[in-house]
């Protein structure tokens, strides 16, 4: 859409279309009108007196209600909105419609009975972005993680010149570098997996002052942690004040800007890579690479995740840093952060697709990967000292630091003349000329 806003909704809306079934004002609305629908149904089950004759083939009339809810419907809530200006209120009203045209009205101030807008609220934001991690950003996720396990398989045997201070180091496998990354996602998508979504239930200040004052023989406690865990699928927060105190969405945010980070991580080292001719990219017929350049195939996948990371990450802070502290039992500017938790998972759907794109377009250039190790001999400087430390062989380290460090050039001829210059065993020597940058890998 060229008139939005914001480039999700704009130029990256191809990209991110699937998350409006969870985060857009629509989708809001709807996990409201299903968490006051399932809190309706859960009074009849329980069942309240008054709600002892509530007739059977209402109950599957109301679940439809919810769950054919259309863009119509949300746009009578907006009307219904604009007079009463406050959401979760013209939700109620507009429940109490559907009852009144379904021939149940007698049992409409059942609907919203002795909840705050935070029990709605505090329940359908957790359980929309539980909804959308699991649905959307999860498997995309795990796409991202399966194809660097598969890259990382694939150049398990390619020898490559390590750099550490952007000096070369001694070498590494390249399958083994790709491999750090692998592992790391999967720790973290791991604690990920741990974090439970809570749902804040419990009236106006959390204490179910009305329900219990209505009918104070009944187990409201017990009634909500049932109600949220089987109706919503998420576990209940308790106490709390009149909201939830978010730490657990705000660990949820953290583990993701985690995870954004490893990638920041991983696509700053392609880039390098792609800089340093260790990869080409696949060229794409039509691309342009630069408006002035005509060569450039520019790494431009990657630099775009790096943005979007960067960007999810600074909201991802913010809402972290906010939602767990309110004003005494509540001010309301979590209302408004909370409006935002799309944002961020929003553009890490964005960088995760662009690191894909990229992933699917690197070429292996091995000649120039072997040319860098063949380049630079001095590497096996370490090895070289290690096994003459074995020997006991006096200041290993002194001496291999005299024939490399600082040298411009250290060819395979300038290692073997030292190594002959040693007083060692020929079987010593032999055993030193043996070693190469294109085997001193480790395992």
């Amino acid at each position: 859409m060229l008139t939005a806003i914001s480039p999700i909704d704009g130029r990256y809306a191809g990209k991110t279309k699937e998350l409006s079934d969870f985060f857009s004002e629509y989708a809001l609305i709807k996990y409201r009108v299903f968490v006051e629908i399932q809190y309706f149904i859960a009074l009849v089950k329980m069942p309240l007196p008054q709600l002892a004759g509530f007739p059977e083939d209402k109950i599957d009339a109301l679940v439809r209600v919810s769950n054919q809810f259309s863009l119509e419907q949300a746009e009578r809530i907006k009307e219904i909105e604009r007079i009463t200006n406050h959401d979760v209120k013209a939700v109620e009203y507009f429940i109490k419609e559907q009852f009144d045209d379904l021939e149940i009205g007698e049992y409409k101030e059942f609907v919203h009975f002795g909840l705050t807008s935070q029990d709605i609220n505090n329940t359908s934001t957790p359980l929309l972005l539980k909804h959308a991690m699991e649905v959307v950003l999860t498997p995309v996720l795990e796409q991202v993680t399966n194809e660097l396990e598969v890259l990382a398989k694939n150049w398990m045997d390619i020898p490559m010149l390590a750099r550490t201070h952007g000096q070369p180091a001694s070498p590494t496998k390249l399958g083994k570098e790709i491999q750090v990354f692998v592992v790391r996602l999967k720790e973290q998508y791991k604690q990920l997996s741990t974090i439970s979504y809570k749902a804040k239930f419990g009236g106006a200040t959390g204490n179910f002052n009305a329900h219990y004052v209505a009918y104070p023989t009944y187990d409201w406690h017990q009634f909500a942690e049932q109600f949220v865990k089987e109706q919503l699928g998420m576990d209940r927060a308790f106490p709390t004040t009149q909201i939830e105190h978010y730490d657990n969405l705000a660990a949820i945010f953290m583990v993701s800007k985690r995870i954004n980070t490893i990638l920041i991580d991983f696509c700053r080292d392609i880039w390098t890579y792609i800089s340093m001719d260790y990869f080409k990219q696949k060229v794409v017929k039509g691309e342009v690479g630069s408006s002035a350049m005509p060569h450039k195939v520019n790494p431009i996948d990657f630099e775009n995740a790096e943005g979007n990371f960067g960007i999810a990450n600074a909201i991802f802070t913010h809402l972290s840093d906010k939602l767990p502290i309110s004003r005494l039992q509540r001010d309301l500017t979590d209302s408004t952060v909370l409006r935002n938790v799309g944002v961020p998972v929003a553009h890490t759907l964005i960088g995760l697709k662009s690191v894909l794109k990229g992933m699917s377009k690197l070429l292996l250039n091995e000649d120039k990967i072997r040319e860098d190790l063949d380049n630079n001999w001095m590497v096996v400087a370490e090895a070289i000292q290690n096994i003459l430390r074995r020997e006991a062989y006096p200041q290993p380290y002194e001496a291999l630091k005299e024939l490399t460090r600082g040298k411009a050039v250290v060819t395979k001829s300038t290692i073997h003349e030292f190594i002959d210059t040693l007083e060692v065993s020929d079987a010593i020597k032999a055993e030193l000329k043996e070693i190469t940058p294109f085997n001193y890998v480790g395992r």
